[in-house]
C-alpha cells in the first residue's frame, strides 16, 4: 500500500528502527580535538547503566588518556574501541569542528557544549547535516534536570580551581599561622558574583584558612554566602530578576556600583570574579583605577576571560602583573582537572540519554522541556541556561 494521505514516509532513521527488533543505540566517545581540552564525554564508571538502557558504547582509541583512563579500562567495562563518529549517537565536551561535522552520518545525534548563542554557524552546519544536535549548555534549570545540568558541574571545577590558582599566585599565605617567628595574619578574599562557581569559590578559601566575603547583586544569596562561613557584601543594589537570575543593571545601578566596588576591592589580597553574560560580553566590575588601589602582591583571578573579562585589566588566557598585582585569567579550567571534571560530566549527559533512550532506541520527547529547550537544531537555539554565574551582572 502507499503512503496514507496526510502522511509523510518515515525517515531512514525510524524506518531503521522500525525493521530492527530489539536494536541497540550505538553511542561513540570521540578524542577531542581542540588544543587543551583534556576532558572526555563518557568514563567507564557510567557505561553499564546506558547498557542497561540498551546502548552500545564505542570509543575511539585513546579518547580517554589526557584524564589518564586508558583503552583498557573502557573495554574492561564493556565499550567497544572503533569509530565513534559512525555511531547513531555522538557525545562530546568541546563544540564539533567542520571537520568533525562532516564524519556525522545524517540523522545522527550529538549531544555536548555546543555554544549556540556564540557560534551559530556550528549549528547551522549541524542543521544542514540532518544531524539532531542537543547542547548541554541549554538544558533548563529546573529541579528536574539537575542531574543533567554540566554548567553546575563544570562551574564547580572552575570555582575549586580559580582559589588553588589564587593561592599559588599569591605572595602570603591563605590561613592563619602562630610559629614561634610569630604570627601570620589570614588572607582576605572577595568573591564577586555567588553563583555555582562562586559559591565553591568561597567554600574552597575557607577551608585553605582565608576570609572569605561575597557580593551579589542579588540579595537573596546572603544567607548561603554566610552559611559558607564568609561576610556578606552589601552595596546596597538589588537586581534580582526571574528565575533567580540577576537582571541587567541600569546605567545609574552599574556607575553606583562600581564606584563602592572601587573601594571595597582595596581591602582585599585575592579577588575572585564569576560574572558572564551568554552570548555577551562580561560585565566589567573591576576598575584599572580598583586595581592599582590594591594592595602590592595582591591576586585576582578572572573566570570570565572567554567573554572579556570582569577585570578591565585582564588579559584572556595569560597571567599578567599590573601596578604589582598578579591579574590571572585561566580558560578553561575545568579541563585541568580532567578526571573529576570528565566523571561529572560523563554523570550529565547519562542522566540526558537516559531520558532519550527506551528498550534500546533514542526516542527523544519534545514535550519534555528538558529536550525541547536543549534542541538546537530544531528551531532558533535557545539562550544557555546558565549557571548563576552566568546570568548576572554583579
Amino acid at each position: 500500500m502507499g503512503e496514507e494521505a496526510g502522511q509523510s514516509p518515515p525517515s531512514e532513521a525510524q524506518a531503521k528502527r522500525e525493521s530492527t527488533p530489539g536494536r541497540t543505540t550505538s553511542v561513540g566517545v570521540p578524542k577531542e580535538s581542540v588544543e587543551g581540552e583534556r576532558r572526555v564525554a563518557l568514563v567507564p564508571k557510567v557505561i553499564e547503566k546506558l547498557q542497561k538502557r540498551g546502548a552500545e558504547i564505542v570509543v575511539e582509541s585513546g579518547a580517554g588518556l589526557e584524564a589518564l583512563i586508558p583503552d583498557e579500562a573502557f573495554t574492561d567495562a564493556g565499550a567497544t574501541i572503533g569509530d565513534p563518529w559512525s555511531c547513531d549517537v555522538v557525545v562530546k565536551v568541546a563544540p564539533p569542528t567542520q571537520d568533525e561535522i562532516s564524519k556525522l552520518g545524517r540523522d545522527s545525534t550529538l549531544i555536548g557544549f555546543l555554544a549556540p548563542l556564540t557560534s551559530p554557524e556550528t549549528i547551522e552546519a549541524l542543521r544542514s547535516a540532518g544531524v539532531q544536535a542537543f547542547a548541554m549548555e541549554s538544558i533548563p534549570r529546573i529541579s528536574r534536570a539537575q542531574g543533567m545540568d554540566a554548567l553546575s558541574s563544570q562551574a564547580n571545577v572552575s570555582g575549586y580551581k580559580a582559589v588553588l590558582v589564587a593561592a599559588q599566585e599569591s605572595t602570603r599565605f591563605f590561613p592563619m599561622l602562630t610559629t614561634a617567628a610569630g604570627t601570620v595574619k589570614p588572607a582576605t578574599a572577595l568573591i564577586l558574583g555567588v553563583g555555582v562557581a562562586g559559591l565553591q569559590a568561597l567554600a574552597t578559601a575557607k577551608r585553605l584558612g582565608a576570609r572569605t566575603t561575597g557580593y551579589d547583586v542579588r540579595p537573596d544569596v546572603a544567607d548561603q554566602v554566610k552559611s559558607l562561613g564568609a561576610q556578606w557584601l552589601d552595596l546596597g543594589i538589588e537586581a534580582a530578576g526571574e528565575g533567580g537570575y540577576a537582571r541587567e543593571l541600569s546605567d545609574d545601578e552599574r556607575r553606583k556600583q562600581q564606584e563602592q566596588l572601587e573601594l571595597a576591592i582595596t581591602g582585599f589580597d585575592v579577588v575572585i570574579t564569576t560574572a558572564q553574560v551568554p552570548g555577551r560580553e562580561a560585565p566589567r566590575l573591576v576598575s584599572a583605577k580598583a586595581v592599582e588601589g590594591m594592595r602590592p602582591g595582591s591576586v585576582i583571578v578572572d573566570l570570565a576571560g572567554e567573554g572579556g573579562g570582569n577585570c578591565e585589566l585582564t588579559e584572556p588566557g595569560q597571567t599578567v602583573v599590573k601596578h604589582d598585582v598578579t591579574i590571572a585569567s585561566p580558560l578553561n579550567l575545568p579541563a585541568t582537572m580532567p578526571e573529576h571534571a570528565s566523571e561529572l560530566y560523563a554523570r550529565n549527559i547519562t542522566a540526558l540519554l537516559e531520558l532519550m533512550l527506551s528498550d534500546g532506541v533514542l526516542e527523544p520527547d519534545f514535550d519534555d522541556e528538558v529536550l525541547a529547550k536543549s534542541c538546537v537544531t530544531r528551531d532558533a537555539p535557545a539562550a544557555p541556561a546558565g549557571d548563576a554565574d552566568a546570568k548576572e551582572e554583579s
